[in-house]
């Protein structure tokens, strides 16, 4: 088999000889060139037509998310974003991600050649998932709602509906099309575990925030759970529920990762199958792994109900491929006809009699 065909794209001298040392001592890879600014990426790109690109953020004449959006137009390619943790870094990446970007890479505090082989595994294993991904499934051009308005907000109780989603590659993507088509009146909290880092979950709230109708923010420790605003698990910590008082507070917590993440889904949909039993609705979308097999299990154990996204809208068939195969999906769904499902099953507690779609 041919190896990966890797473009490392960077305006440091020193961060391509890093990543070209750790990708090059991989028999399945091999990099074929090298951009340090964003012009001569697109050339690069559109004549050596690599596998997979690694895509620095800021760069001198084009940055990443230029770079990106013009190549999905001219020459789709499987990119890989290398960002920093910097609010304007974290939140470009967030609509790269939107606009077709298969994953991204945080750049270690300090960005050593010691420091970045902390993430080489992440690094190379993402080249490798991203070569099992059609590039169809991320140049396809998805519609987004607008926002429009919102009304007063009432505290959530104990017994009422709640909303639960797990995703992880390719999430942002599908959070697009399923959280700003939610109403506005939506009468019950949404609580989103994205697999990210701390302060890439915060842009991503900010993003999904400008364009629902529904609030969406960054999940705080101790905050009391609000019907009609989407709560989004911070990077690095689960996030928890705790009933008491006829409400529902939410926790945060630094106890080791499940299934290799932190914040992970079965952590949160746990403890909300205990709360809210046959009242919990989980939402499984695309992701590497088997995050939410469990928390889908916990859930359908009390009677709540369990929607998988179906295959052709996902990037990573992952998740929610483990979700229905071990049965525990009680709808099979494109992204784009979950939030119907979402308001049926929340008006009405006998929608999903009828087995899957």
């Amino acid at each position: 088999m041919d190896p990966i065909r890797v473009l490392i794209v960077d305006d440091s001298a020193f961060m391509r000889m890093v990543l070209k040392d750790i990708i090059d001592q991989q028999p399945d890879m091999k990099v074929v060139g090298f951009a340090k600014d964003g012009v001569e990426a697109i050339d690069k790109i559109i004549t050596l037509k690599p596998d997979v690109v690694t895509l620095d953020i800021e760069m001198p004449k084009k940055n990443g998310l230029e770079v990106l959006s013009e190549i999905m137009q001219k020459s789709p390619t499987r990119i890989i974003m290398v960002s920093s943790l910097t609010s304007n870094d974290a939140d470009i990446t967030i609509e790269c991600l939107e606009k077709g970007a298969f994953d991204f890479i945080q750049k270690p505090a300090g960005s050593t050649s010691w420091t970045f082989r902390d993430v080489q595994d992440e690094l190379l294993n993402k080249i490798r998932e991203s070569m099992k991904v059609s590039l169809d499934k991320l140049t396809t051009v998805q519609h987004i709602p607008r926002r429009k308005s919102r009304k007063r907000l009432d505290f959530n109780i104990v017994g009422q509906k709640i909303v639960l989603i797990a995703s992880s590659t390719g999430g942002p993507r599908s959070l697009d099309v399923i959280i700003p088509q939610l109403p506005e009146n939506l009468n019950a909290p949404v609580i989103i575990i994205q697999h990210m880092p701390p302060g890439f979950t915060k842009s991503l709230a900010d993003r999904l925030d400008k364009i629902s109708n529904l609030r969406v923010k960054e999940a705080e420790d101790g905050e009391i759970l609000q019907k009609n605003i989407v709560y989004v698990a911070p990077g690095d910590y689960h996030l928890g529920l705790k009933g008491n008082d006829f409400k529902v507070r939410l926790f945060l917590d630094k106890s080791e990762k499940i299934n290799n993440v932190r914040p992970a889904a079965d952590f949160t949909f746990d403890l909300a199958a205990e709360i809210y039993k046959k009242n919990s609705i989980a939402v499984i979308l695309t992701g590497m792994g088997r995050d939410g097999s469990k928390g889908a299990f916990k859930i359908k154990h009390y009677g709540g109900k369990v929607i998988s996204e179906a295959k052709e809208t996902c990037v990573v068939y992952g998740m929610p491929k483990v979700v229905a195969e071990e049965g525990y999906a009680d709808y099979i769904l494109p992204n784009y006809k979950i939030p119907e499902k979402i308001v049926e099953l929340l008006s009405n507690s006998n929608a999903s009699k009828g087995g899957k779609v």
